[in-house]
């Protein structure tokens, strides 16, 4: 059967067309962008998704009883006079005017040692024991004038006697009396001579045993002597103080002289354990150092319990005056959260650690100079529970 012309081209138009809808068919998502519309777009009538709202970091809710629980107090942020005080700080140094640096003051050689490093000693006790010739001739010349004394007190009575009974002349009767006062000065200077030494006349034993007492009641610090040790009239042998008292010294920068006055209170802690004491300013040096621009200061702290050791470093606060503070909180109430400062404000269903910037304290009312109004109601006591039940929370959302 032959085809006519017009009947090929009306059989190819229609195997073109059937190629045509085939490969459309095979074309994923084709009829969509015929249309214009996103194949993944939401059905008609959906609502779009809504994020659930944040919990304001800081927050933390508590019911009442809860807040009761945990020892919870409310106060309000107000206005305070507020003691500034500056801190120095500070080192134990020994009473230097209850320290002595004992020397023989006579040569000689050690005999015995009774002190030790680290022993408390009394007013007079002996501490050394040295054997001195030139001490033994000291002593020698007292006891021969003492006997020229006794001898001139003798004739000098004898010859008054003799003079008032008209025997012999009233010239015999002065010399005598001359003789006389003079043997007196002599023993007077003999015994000022040994006292000079710290040695008495020795009534017993050796005319050469020297005793080194101590001078005042002191704990031996430092000892330089030792048994048939041959010492010179000037050997520091032992250094004592009086640990009894101390002192506190400071170096006061020039800005904060006008603030440190003798007389003036100050608060002194210990910075290696907990302990601290009140004092008064002793002294106040009138020059500055060439190199530190600073003034020495001292404070004389009692120490009968020996727990101020020279050596331990302090820290001195000296009262500056008042300030008048318009927001003032409980020292208390103040924590410490990611190292800033925060005050535990309420609100309606708890409370939120706010951000504070502090200024000065006395220890009991810290002023607040920026991030609490005046009125705020906040926590002054259990801040410290809630501070730990805030990190708590925190910790079960990062898990």
């Amino acid at each position: 059967m032959t085809l006519t012309k017009k009947q090929l081209l009306a059989i190819t138009a229609m195997v073109a067309t059937g190629l045509i809808l085939a490969l459309a068919m095979l074309i994923p998502g084709g009829a969509s962008h015929d249309d214009g519309h996103d194949e993944h777009a939401k059905p008609a009538g959906a609502q779009p998704a809504v994020t659930p709202p944040q919990e304001k970091e800081g927050h933390l809710a508590l019911s009442a009883q809860q807040s009761q629980s945990a020892g919870v107090v409310i106060a309000k942020a107000s206005a305070a006079r507020i003691a500034i005080s500056l801190a120095l700080p500070g080192e134990i140094r020994f009473n230097d005017d209850r320290t002595a640096h004992v020397v023989p003051r006579l040569a000689g050689v050690v005999e015995t040692v009774h002190a030790d490093l680290g022993q408390l000693v009394r007013k007079g006790q002996v501490l050394a024991v040295i054997a001195s010739s030139e001490l033994s001739e000291y002593r020698s010349a007292l006891l021969s004038a003492q006997r020229r004394l006794a001898l001139a007190q003798a004739t000098y009575e004898r010859e008054k006697s003799l003079w008032q009974e008209k025997i012999s002349a009233e010239l015999d009767y002065l010399q005598a009396q001359q003789a006389w006062r003079e043997a007196e000065i002599a023993v007077h200077n003999a015994q000022q001579k040994l006292q000079a030494f710290g040695a008495g006349s020795a009534s017993k034993g050796a005319l050469n045993r020297y005793e080194i007492r101590a001078p005042f009641d002191a704990m031996v610090l430092e000892k330089h002597i030792t048994l048939g040790e041959a010492v010179k009239e000037d050997a520091n042998i032992f250094v004592l103080s009086d640990l009894s008292t101390v002192w506190a010294e400071v170096d006061v920068p020039a800005r904060d002289l006008a603030h440190v006055r003798v007389g003036g209170n100050v608060m002194i802690k210990a910075t290696a354990f907990a302990a601290g004491t009140d004092g008064r300013i002793s002294y106040v040096g009138a020059l500055l150092g060439e190199q530190t621009r600073t003034a020495k200061a001292r404070i004389t702290l009692r120490n009968p319990d020996m727990a101020w050791r020279p050596g331990l470093f302090v820290s001195v606060e000296v009262a500056a005056g008042e300030i008048e503070a318009a927001v003032t909180v409980d020292s208390a109430a103040i924590q410490t959260v990611e190292d800033k400062p925060v005050v535990f404000v309420q609100v309606r269903d708890g409370y939120q650690a706010t951000p504070v910037t502090v200024g000065a304290s006395d220890g009991k009312r810290t002023q607040i100079t920026q991030g609490l109004p005046a009125g705020a109601s906040y926590v002054a006591q259990g801040s410290f529970v809630l501070k730990s039940e805030l990190g708590k929370s925190e910790a079960g959302h990062e898990h």
